[in-house]
């Protein structure tokens, strides 16, 4: 694809500040494009916009293609009068700069419900037909979507592989039942789909007029406990009892001793292959419209992948198994035309992986908090990079640069100050300036560097079931001196 040399910011819409308890599609999203755009950035990034499930992590999914309801901004809907001031005042909260995800679903979960149904009753006949015409548009993936969500409410949020075998293995009988039982049900949570698709293309379109590309990320594995395991099995190696024959994750690695044992099922790629890798179409053909880049996490997946014995404890015994990465490439290429993708090609990177990323010309991922130890020929330092990649100071699953900095050795902290020239002081701008000045095509800071927060604004610790995807920001932590500071990198820059 061709690309043109430019910057952005890092920022899952959820840490957006606001009224009620999470960052949401509503007007501070526009704001924060406002200052995207006072600071001449080019990209917004963003993590997964799946539904979230135990933990909270947006990459683990109850769909692949689905949106979180806990984006939907809730005044939109008092200001179609599906909702009353009155209502929506019951789900204010303070911002206390961390997500209490338990506050906002028991609060959204009431108002939702109460907006659905004014919307049934009152909507106008403009607001019906473009319902209609999103659900009909969306059914590839909306109609297994919506019924999976309304019987897992129906058995109490309990796990699909724990429902009764009929409709877990989805006998017909059982299916037909179930989706007049839960018709309401099924509606209900297809207006949710439709609310929060209208808002956030209401977004994305305005971001795309100020000149500004949203980056999405598509999580290479799905939830076990996801509408796309449930209603296509046969995508996954699962056995006779839906259960998984092996799991997803990595080998020890820098940020864990016993790797990651993620628990997702992982891929049939031989039925993938038969089918034309049709899901796979699907799905990067919708993602490509909901964002303008899309990065593919865990891209090493897709040459190789780590598989991991279903109830193991922990990551350490799997074995590598070759993935079909070039020819579903291939046949995505067929369909969709050029790809815009990054790679994240982190961890443990064979050929094989470099191989695949570039023969389809993939820019691949420069982290530079992984830059400074006691090696010399550090492919996380700039002066080794090429222009096709993308420089990070830091990813979601990164400390802040303060944070990092403050943990340093002393012989790694030495070789930043003398790689940067830098002081000890406004290291995390020290870090954006040599983000902005490397060759890579792409450069892009989470916002917390740009804040220059410690530790406690940190968005993950990976392999952490807890505490994690919390971070807000106020509104009153962005100034003008940020905005202006990164214009001026820009310029300085050619970004």
């Amino acid at each position: 694809m061709k690309v043109t040399r430019s910057s952005g910011v890092l920022l899952h819409p959820t840490s957006l500040p606001g009224k009620y308890g999470i960052g949401c599609f509503g007007s501070e999203a526009f704001a924060f494009v406002d200052f995207l755009c006072e600071a001449r950035q080019k990209l917004w990034q963003i993590l997964p916009l799946g539904p979230t499930g135990p933990g909270d992590s947006p990459y683990q999914s109850f769909s692949a293609f689905a949106l979180n309801p806990l984006l939907i901004d809730i005044q939109s809907f008092a200001d179609k009068k599906y909702l009353t001031e009155q209502n929506i005042k019951e789900a204010k909260t303070e911002n206390t700069g961390k997500v209490d995800y338990a506050f906002v679903n028991d609060a959204r979960r009431m108002l939702f419900r109460k907006a659905f149904d004014t919307f049934q009753h009152k909507a106008s006949l403009k607001d019906k037909t473009s319902f209609e015409i999103f659900c009909n548009s969306n059914k590839f993936w909306l109609e297994n979507y919506a019924l999976f969500m309304a019987i897992k409410d129906y058995f109490g949020g309990i796990a699909w592989h724990q429902w009764p075998d009929a409709i877990k293995k989805r006998n017909s009988t059982s299916m037909r039942f179930f989706r007049k039982l839960l018709s309401n049900d099924i509606k209900y949570h297809c207006f949710l789909q439709y609310s929060a698709y209208g808002q956030w293309m209401d977004l994305k379109e305005y971001a795309n007029r100020k000149s500004i590309k949203i980056i999405g990320d598509i999580p290479l594995y799905i939830s076990f406990d996801s509408a796309d395991a449930w209603s296509n099995p046969d995508l996954f190696l699962l056995d006779k009892k839906m259960h998984p024959v092996k799991v997803a994750g990595v080998p020890p690695d820098f940020f864990s001793e016993t790797g990651q044992l993620w628990g997702n099922p992982v891929y049939n790629w031989e039925y993938q292959q038969k089918t034309g890798f049709r899901w796979w179409i699907q799905r990067m053909n919708y993602n490509l419209h909901l964002a303008d880049i899309v990065r593919i996490d865990h891209f090493r997946g897709l040459a190789a992948y780590w598989a991991i014995p279903f109830g193991a404890k922990d990551a350490i015994n799997g074995e590598w198994l070759p993935a079909p990465g070039e020819a579903l490439f291939k046949a995505l290429i067929k369909k969709t035309g050029s790809l815009p993708v990054i790679a994240e090609d982190l961890g443990v990177i064979t050929p094989d992986v470099d191989e695949l990323r570039i023969k389809f010309g993939f820019p691949g991922m420069k982290i530079l908090q992984f830059g400074f130890d006691n090696s010399e020929a550090n492919p996380y330092l700039p002066h080794l990079f090429s222009a096709n990649s993308a420089v990070y100071t830091g990813t979601h699953d990164n400390d802040t640069v303060i944070g990092w900095y403050h943990q340093m050795n002393e012989t790694d902290k030495q070789k930043f100050l003398d790689y940067t020239s830098c002081n000890g002081m406004e290291v995390n701008w020290k870090m954006i300036q040599l983000a902005m000045a490397s060759v890579s095509d792409y450069a892009i800071v989470p916002l917390q560097d740009i804040l220059g927060l410690d530790s406690e604004a940190r968005t993950n610790i990976p392999g952490t079931p807890h505490g994690n995807w919390q971070w807000r920001f106020r509104e009153a932590d962005i100034q003008t001196a940020h905005a202006n500071r990164l214009s001026l990198f820009c310029k300085l820059y050619n970004r």
